[in-house]
């Protein structure tokens, strides 16, 4: 335990405190063990509710008078006859292409020179022979499927024009004979490769020939002007529609019966009175707790500049008066709301 001055003033108070609280702690177990030896008085029983009384039959709500036959729409005009297009005029026929000029006959390609002979492969070993498979099982033989329909023969295609012939381009200059290549020198025998010769100098190409000019093309005919197609004819005006006739006057509905008064409900039986609960023990005062320091005084606010008096509202035209049909509306419905919280009462009951 500390014997530090700062601590006296502290442990001081926590020792009486504890002292006071376990002198009535004591007390309070004895009690509640003597409080379980007595029994707790019996419940009263609760009173039969009186019955009901039966509601009185409703009134019976008059028939309704039959609403007036609709009148009958006068029946439309017919539409006037569409005037019928006017014919399209006939298109000019196309002018004929000219012939194209045919093309030359091209220069036959020189021969290729032949190669020399390959050395021949050594010969592989064969490879010894595979055993036979087993003989598998025959099939079954599939049924025959039967024989189609033959198709109709289909009608023969005219026969098509034939196309024009192909002019004569003009004969392209034969190309030059190309040199001959010099025969290769023998390859020395392996495993040791010998030199390799000197290639020979390659002959320059000759110069290619210019080509031909191509002939140009012959103009194109004009076609001719396409012809005005004609103004389309006016339709007639639609015929005016008959006036609708006025719908007669709805019946006024008839005024509803009173409803009966409600019988008045029985007094409910009171209820006894509840045992005394017993006296809880006090609880001990608490340590006052030492004063805090006072706070420092805020600075004040400076004021608020006053707002600008709002401009006021004009004031609202008055409603005009309703009619005598919308305040029997109006009444009708405060009576259901009134007969619908008469009901709900009766449920809370």
């Amino acid at each position: 335990m500390t014997t530090s001055p700062r601590w006296r003033y502290v442990l001081a108070p926590a020792a009486l405190a504890a002292a006071l609280a376990a002198a009535p702690l004591t007390t309070a177990v004895t009690a509640h063990a003597q409080d379980r030896t007595t029994p707790y008085p019996p419940h009263p029983q609760k009173a039969a509710y009186p019955e009901k009384p039966s509601f009185p039959n409703k009134p019976v709500h008059p028939e309704r008078p039959a609403y007036p036959e609709k009148p009958s729409y006068p029946e439309r005009p017919a539409y006037p006859e569409r005037p019928s297009y006017p014919e399209k005029p006939v298109h000019p026929v196309k002018p004929a292409y000219p012939e194209r000029p045919s093309y030359p006959e091209k220069p036959a390609y020189p021969e290729k020179p032949s190669y020399p002979e390959k050395p021949a492969y050594p010969v592989k070993p064969a490879y010894p022979e595979k055993p036979a498979f087993p003989e598998k099982p025959a099939y079954p033989v599939k049924p025959a499927y039967p024989v189609k329909p033959a198709y109709p023969e289909k009608p023969a295609f005219p026969e098509k024009p034939a196309y024009p012939v192909k002019p004569v381009y003009p004969e392209k200059p034969a190309y030059p004979e190309k040199p001959a290549y010099p025969e290769k020198p023998a390859f020395p025998e392996k495993p040791a490769y010998p030199v390799r010769p000197a290639y020979p100098e390659r002959p320059s190409y000759p110069e290619k020939p210019v080509h031909p000019v191509k002939p140009a093309y012959p103009e194109r005919p004009a076609y001719p002007e396409k012809p005005a197609y004609p103004v389309k004819p006016a339709y007639p005006e639609k015929p005016a529609y008959p006036e609708r006739p006025a719908y007669p006057e709805k019946p006024a509905y008839p005024v509803k019966p009173a409803y009966p008064e409600k019988p008045a409900y029985p007094v409910k039986p009171a209820y006894p009175e509840k045992p005394a609960y017993p006296v809880k023990p006090a609880y001990p005062e608490k340590p006052s707790y030492p004063e805090k320091p006072a706070h420092p005084v805020k600075p004040s606010y400076p004021e608020k500049p006053a707002s600008p008096e709002k401009p006021s509202y004009p004031e609202k035209p008055s409603y005009p008066e309703k009619s005598q049909q919308h305040h029997e509306k109006s009444e009708h419905k405060d009576g259901d709301e009134g007969h619908e919280s008469g009901h709900g009462g009766d449920q809370d009951d």
